[in-house]
């Protein structure tokens, strides 16, 4: 059986059209059109059908995507192996990684830097962003994701929750009665990431205690260091990732709001997800064992700090 048929064909299912697949293989529509209808007349069976919203696998399609899917993922394992031996010494491959903005440069960015001079042959190709569609679609390995649930069709390591803090800059402290209550806060602007319909649902945590609030903020992005810069200059009292605060809160520049709470946002947590059918390398293995070992370090610290 032709093994490039076969890789294109899986190709095609996991990226979701003909099109998609003929980027990912540098090949052209027709050509890729091309070999799964010889694959198709090979087997004397039809894999896809073609609907107005792309494509869909027959009964057959999903039977021979399995074995294929399998097949491939071990050829390429062999070609790997191959490799390896002839430079043990040297990760190669190429990683998409797609995180969000304000994560991805304010703590992933000294771990990135540590990994490519660890494995200076593996080729990261970083993303910082807060929306993906499809992982493979997009050309994305690896993605770090805040979220209630991930998606069904991934899979995902959950990284923990993501805690928030209050905060407000020094001058506007100064210039303000900062909240003393929950009660004070929900008369208070309020500047964060936008929820459902403008609205935010926030939970405040005190000795196991929990209180639900719901907002509409005064100003709203999904852009944390936007988010962050607003606070800065005046704009309201700001609810975001402790990782983004910590920094300015130790420096002065930010003074903390109801520090006696631990606040969640609609108790969102983050997860490392990549797709379950897709051909994991070396490198992409051992680049997502070094994030989750991060991520553990991160917790330990945060829980140390109490």
């Amino acid at each position: 059986m032709d093994l490039q048929a076969l890789t294109i064909f899986v190709e095609i299912v996991d990226g979701g059209n003909l099109s998609q697949a003929a980027r990912a293989l540098n090949m052209s529509r027709a050509n890729v059109s091309y070999h799964v209808a010889q694959l198709e007349k090979s087997l004397d069976a039809e894999l896809l059908r073609r609907t107005p919203q792309g494509i869909e696998l027959t009964s057959m399609g999903q039977q021979v995507y399995a074995h294929a899917r399998n097949i491939v993922h071990e050829s390429a394992l062999m070609r790997e192996a191959v490799s390896a031996s002839a430079n043990e010494e040297q990760l190669t491959g190429k990683i998409g990684l797609s995180a969000p903005t304000g994560f991805g440069q304010l703590v992933m960015g000294p771990w990135l830097i540590e990994f490519k001079k660890k494995y200076p042959g593996i080729i990261l190709e970083v993303r910082l962003e807060n929306f993906i569609d499809n992982l493979v679609k997009d050309g994305v390995d690896v993605a770090i994701r805040v979220t209630q649930e991930p998606p069904p069709m991934v899979v995902a390591r959950d990284l923990g929750p993501v805690h928030y803090a209050l905060c407000a800059s020094a001058e506007w402290a100064a210039q303000h009665r900062v909240p003393q209550t929950l009660t004070e806060l929900r008369r208070t602007p309020i500047i964060t990431s936008g929820g459902v319909s403008g609205r935010v649902r926030m939970t405040a945590t005190q000795n196991d205690q929990e209180e639900e609030i719901e907002f509409v903020p005064t100003l709203m992005s999904r852009s944390y260091p936007f988010v962050l810069d607003c606070i800065l200059n005046g704009l309201g009292v700001g609810l975001l990732p402790d990782y983004m605060t910590r920094p300015r809160i130790q420096a002065g520049e930010l003074v903390a709001v109801l520090a006696q709470y631990q606040f969640s946002i609609n108790r969102n947590h983050m997860y490392l997800m990549y797709m379950p059918n897709r051909y994991q390398s070396r490198a992409t293995i051992t680049f997502i064992d070094f994030l989750t070992d991060k991520m553990g370090l991160l917790r330990m610290v945060r829980k140390s700090d109490g």
